[in-house]
């Protein structure tokens, strides 16, 4: 009978409707699964919830596989940079020249390594050169211009440079690391003085460094093995001269502290119930 016919096709169809609707909805599940621990470097999570969109310029994401970060553009610096780190990222390859990230949207000022030159500031390095060197497209990467800001010499090769080399130590040891760094406030001191911008206004200079280290007692472990009782090391430098010879341990501080200082949610991927000890340590 015609009616009979039609209720089947219109059984068949609602079937082959819910089943796409399931579809989109477990595609649409896994895409949010993707974009908030796809990348490795962003386990913990995105503190500033950064998006790779030309409406939020200040808190712009650049995901790549060595790393992801926020870029603010009009600070020509980024917000933050996260990435992981074992013995598979250490190699000992040359350091490649600073450039430009052409990978930037149409329009945006690409800071240049000249844009530093003669300002009283290293090319700081976020995710450090030594932490990516063992292939050269990830020696490469850790040299464009949105990894680095502008760093008080004192800083960067004092303790700045000793906990980087002691995140490595612990590499050595067969630990797994994920790092959050970056920079808040305005203002640092350099080799030429008191500066809040150099060049030509194009790129801020910070009043801080800072930096979160989560650490894991081998490679492979996860979000679910981050526990109260799991190691983390947080600091805030001040970006100065004049702190070369200290330790980088007299600028430990508390991840709740730093979240207080910079707005961000540094552990937002972390069980909440674990966050609320190890962020207070």
């Amino acid at each position: 009978m015609a009616w009979v016919r039609w209720t089947r096709i219109w059984l068949i169809g609602g079937l082959i409707i819910g089943a796409i609707a399931l579809s989109l909805v477990g595609c649409a599940t896994l895409v949010s699964q993707i974009n908030r621990i796809g990348n490795p470097n962003l386990l913990l999570g995105n503190p500033s919830a950064a998006i790779a969109s030309l409406s939020t310029p200040e808190n712009y994401l650049i995901s790549r596989p060595q790393y992801a970060l926020s870029y603010n553009r009009d600070k020509g610096i980024p917000n933050w940079v996260s990435w992981q780190l074992n013995a598979n990222w250490l190699g000992s390859l040359p350091r490649p020249e600073f450039t430009a990230d052409t990978s930037l949207p149409k329009g945006w000022y690409q800071v240049s390594p000249n844009d530093y030159t003669g300002s009283g500031f290293d090319r700081g390095h976020v995710i450090p050169a030594a932490d990516r060197n063992r292939d050269p497209s990830d020696s490469q990467a850790v040299f464009l211009m949105t990894n680095i800001l502008p760093q008080a010499a004192d800083n960067n090769r004092g303790p700045w440079e000793q906990l980087e080399s002691y995140c490595r130590a612990l590499v050595k040891q067969g630990k797994e690391l994920y790092i959050i760094a970056g920079a808040a406030g305005t203002g640092g001191i350099g080799e030429k003085g008191r500066q809040s911008v150099i060049g030509r206004g194009k790129v801020a200079v910070p009043a801080s460094t800072w930096k979160v280290v989560v650490v894991l007692d081998r490679p492979g472990l996860g979000l679910t093995d981050i526990t109260a009782s799991t190691r983390v090391i947080a600091v805030n430098m001040p970006n100065q001269q004049g702190i070369k010879d200290r330790k980088w341990q007299d600028f430990k501080t508390s991840i709740d502290a730093l979240e207080k200082l910079t707005g961000y949610d540094l552990l937002s991927n972390v069980a909440p119930a674990v966050q609320t000890v190890i962020e207070a340590l």
